[in-house]
């Protein structure tokens, strides 16, 4: 099972930047998100998608990021948008998932890719 995130990088505070994860391996995946981890802080919850597309922000968000997916390419997408120097972190994505053989669930992680936003 592989999540190949990409789309990091520098970017000017106002800026966007779009993310996109690419899930490889899995038979089913219920919901798909983007997490985040700034230096010293702890990991959490930007936004996440049900297979469904309900979606769900982090209050801190809300109004400038979009969470999509599509779910025959098994990718989910983070468009950024009005970003700020707090939103500077690793953004990893997230997939509740199974592989065929498997009977459980289970959160699986990308590798993390770096969002810089200068101020």
């Amino acid at each position: 099972v592989q999540l190949q995130a990409s789309g990091g990088g520098l970017v000017q505070a106002g800026g966007s930047l779009r993310l996109s994860c690419a899930a490889s391996g899995l038979f089913r995946i219920n919901d798909m998100g983007w997490y985040r981890q700034a230096p010293g802080k702890q990991r959490e919850l930007v936004a996440a998608i049900s297979v469904g597309g309900t979606t769900n922000y982090a209050d801190s968000v809300k109004g400038r990021f979009t969470i999509s997916r599509d779910n025959d390419k098994d990718t989910v997408y983070l468009e950024m948008n009005s970003l700020k120097s707090e939103d500077t972190a690793v953004y990893y994505c997230n997939a509740d998932g199974k592989e065929l053989y498997d009977e459980k669930y289970r959160y699986y992680w990308g590798q993390g890719t770096q969002v810089t936003v200068s101020s």
